[in-house]
């Protein structure tokens, strides 16, 4: 139920834009401010050309790389502003928000926001979200995962307290009116194939650039969005391969939605995924979608129902997926209806009850 009075948010992640979950998490907390509370977006990096800075709402608060400092700096957030809730999403801002917590001697409810199964190997911070999340789960007051596969696994193997761990999907924002194709649309476009995230090992780009370069469509083309560690080694296969004039990287991207509009097809080829915000954006302009075997995107693909699913590393499979649903997109309407279900407006109820709940609980 929605509160009258105007709370007081801390929100924090890695970055104001980087990847899917900080795109979700920036969307999020904007959506609170607009609905009058006050918001501090702590990040360890912010974006100098972004519009948001400390005296907008939300306010953003820059929390710096050195993991001792940024956590000093939550800590003094949690004592002078003492936010009704604070939220962390991705496992190192999780394990810092905890630890902030835990120091700043204040009574604020935690929530923690799981967006991927293999964040434990990419730092310290992170693994210990995740081999430390019986410990952290005692401080925190929920656990949210972004799909179900994520939360079996949080309580199944990293042992969170089943009574504090829920799902929200991440909510996605877009007009599905506006974003739909016809079949008759998506027949007469260009054979490009598009791709978006972030440029790193776990995301599988390498292998859809190999699997591209099988294509037997020579006027094929593919689209990249997306910035990462990987691009130097990305940029040099597609050299190698002899496909520099076929496959283009745009870059970080704020808004992809002009590049669903002039996509026939998106690709996800994943290593690991936990939910697959591209997939639901995708669902949604009535694209059809070739991924990955992975949890997340076979959870929203309804196993395979809506989109062509591939075992993971598989590149031969994942040309024979594209070269077919190049060639036939099939009917978008079963596509635009399944993203309804991901609609910003869903997610959003989702989080403002919980953050509703934990800032006025109900007396006993």
């Amino acid at each position: 139920m929605r509160k009258t009075k105007s709370l007081e948010l801390l929100f924090t992640t890695r970055a104001l834009v980087d990847g899917g979950a900080e795109r979700v998490w920036l969307t999020v907390a904007r959506r609170f401010a607009e609905r009058g509370d006050r918001v501090t977006l702590a990040v360890d990096s912010a974006d100098p050309n972004h519009e948001l800075g400390p005296n907008t709402n939300p306010r953003v608060v820059e929390l710096g790389s050195n993991h001792l400092v940024a956590t000093w700096r939550l800590i003094r957030e949690l004592r002078r502003n003492r936010p009704a809730v604070a939220l962390a999403a991705l496992s190192g801002s999780c394990t810092k928000l905890v630890a902030a917590s835990v120091f700043s001697a204040t009574a604020t409810p935690v929530v923690l926001s799981y967006h991927g199964f293999e964040e434990y190997k990419t730092g310290r911070l992170a693994a210990a979200a995740f081999y430390g999340l019986p410990l952290l789960g005692r401080r925190a007051s929920s656990i949210v995962a972004v799909s179900e596969g994520l939360e079996r696994r949080l309580v199944e193997r990293w042992g969170a307290d089943p009574s504090k761990t829920q799902r929200i999907y991440n909510p996605v924002s877009i007009d599905l009116e506006r974003a739909g194709s016809s079949a008759v649309d998506l027949a007469s476009r260009a054979p490009i194939v598009l791709a978006v995230g972030r440029l790193s090992a776990e995301k599988g780009l390498g292998d859809l650039i190999e699997a591209f370069a099988r294509l037997l469509q020579p006027e094929a083309r593919l689209l990249i969005a997306g910035e990462g560690p990987e691009r130097p080694r990305l940029e040099a296969r597609v050299r190698e391969l002899g496909i520099g004039d076929r496959v283009t990287f745009l870059g970080h991207v704020g808004d992809p939605t002009p590049l669903y509009r002039q996509a026939r097809l998106v690709v996800v080829p994943s290593r690991t995924e936990a939910f697959g915000l591209v997939v639901v954006e995708a669902l949604a302009h009535g694209l059809p979608v070739v991924a990955t075997a992975c949890e997340g995107p076979m959870e929203i693909l309804l196993n395979g129902q809506l989109g062509l699913i591939v075992p993971r590393g598989d590149t031969q499979a994942m040309t024979e997926a594209m070269e077919k649903a190049l060639a036939d997109p099939r009917d978008p309407a079963p596509r635009i209806a399944r993203a309804a279900c991901f609609s910003f407006e869903e997610g959003f109820a989702e989080w403002e009850r919980l953050v509703d709940r934990l800032a006025e609980p109900e007396p006993r």
